[in-house]
């Protein structure tokens, strides 16, 4: 008596972690029969995604060179899975050296830069990239250009870690000096009454108001770079800076000065953001896995963009996520409105 042939079954998506990625992030597939004895083949649109781990329930694949929003497959040798619709970052602009995140401005115009090493003069400090992702220099003739911010009045502000500086730019490019002695100045961010708040890297927060009277808002410890900041819908103020630890906090400054940890537990934490309802996004590694996490007002946490050496994110008016680099920006279209105080 014959027996009846082992059929493997079609392979099954059951999720997709996280919700969007990167070129060189990590998308983990779960699902059933995901292998049939063979390694599993997965493309994205139609590139090979390099398999790094393969088992019947669990795929983890790294997001190729190429690769754009669109179909995710995976395939067990035997048979292949239906389509599961996959969230890929276009990248807008390469060649570039941000170092904090990137600024959107009302109609969705991009700023960004190339901040060099301290002391290097580069031919092109911050570059503009429009709605059709046309890169062009916008600010040539500064150094060490850092944190980039849309002020109340439609200007671009940038700190100068060289000089302590920030500068004013129109939008068609002419800079003025805002303030000085803002001392290695970082990350910038504006309230909703339009003050101005500096991060200096020895810890120090600085306070202009709009008459330009500067104020010391608040003070960290040296250890903690006041590298990246932005505000809440809360009117708090959030401030991050990787140190050597591995176990690194996301802080919050009270109107008081006070300075208390709002959380805890994250790797490097780089640029953030809010969106509007109270979340907190950062660029930072999590349980192992780089990207953007979302911090949510209760502290739970998920990874929502996987991706090596992001160093920063903002929100653009179409909902999409602008995603920085330590050489390019990409587009992600996560649909998340993002919390803005202009």
């Amino acid at each position: 008596m014959s027996s009846s042939p082992n059929i493997d079954p079609k392979p099954f998506i059951s999720q997709v972690q996280p919700v969007a990625a990167i070129t060189g992030g990590e998308l983990l597939i779960r699902g059933t029969s995901l292998t049939a004895g063979e390694k599993p083949q997965v493309t994205i649109g139609d590139i090979d995604a390099p398999v790094l781990i393969g088992s019947s329930s669990l795929v983890i694949v790294k997001v190729p060179e190429g690769a754009s929003a669109g179909e995710l497959i995976v395939g067990n040798g035997k048979d292949v899975s239906a389509i599961w619709n996959c969230d890929i970052g276009i990248q807008v602009a390469e060649n570039l050296h941000p170092v904090t995140s990137p600024a959107v401005d009302a109609l969705g115009n991009i700023y960004t830069t190339f901040s060099g090493s301290r002391g290097q003069k580069v031919p092109v400090a911050v570059y503009k990239i429009d709605l059709n992702y046309r890169m062009t220099p916008f600010i040539n003739d500064m150094m060490n250009a850092t944190g980039i911010a849309v002020g109340p009045d439609g200007q671009i502000y940038i700190s100068s870690r060289f000089d302590g500086m920030v500068y004013q730019a129109s939008p068609t490019g002419n800079m003025s000096v805002y303030v000085e002695g803002m001392g290695v100045a970082t990350g910038i961010v504006f309230d909703p009454e339009g003050n101005l708040y500096v991060g200096d890297r020895s810890g120090t927060i600085f306070k202009i108001s709009p008459q330009r009277q500067i104020f010391v808002y608040a003070t960290m410890e040296p250890s903690i770079a006041a590298y990246h900041l932005a505000w809440g819908p809360d009117q708090h103020l959030y401030v991050s800076g990787p140190t050597t630890s591995s176990y690194d906090s996301i802080y919050r400054v009270k109107d008081t000065g006070d300075v208390e940890v709002f959380y805890r537990g994250l790797g490097r934490p780089q640029g953030i953001a809010f969106d509007v309802d109270g979340n907190l996004y950062a660029a930072a590694s999590w349980m192992g896995h780089k990207g953007v996490v979302r911090i949510k007002p209760d502290q739970t946490v998920e990874h929502v963009v996987s991706g090596p050496g992001i160093v920063g994110l903002a929100f653009s008016p179409s909902r999409a996520m602008i995603v920085a680099t330590t050489n390019a920006i990409f587009r992600v279209d996560v649909g998340i409105r993002g919390y803005s105080t202009v």
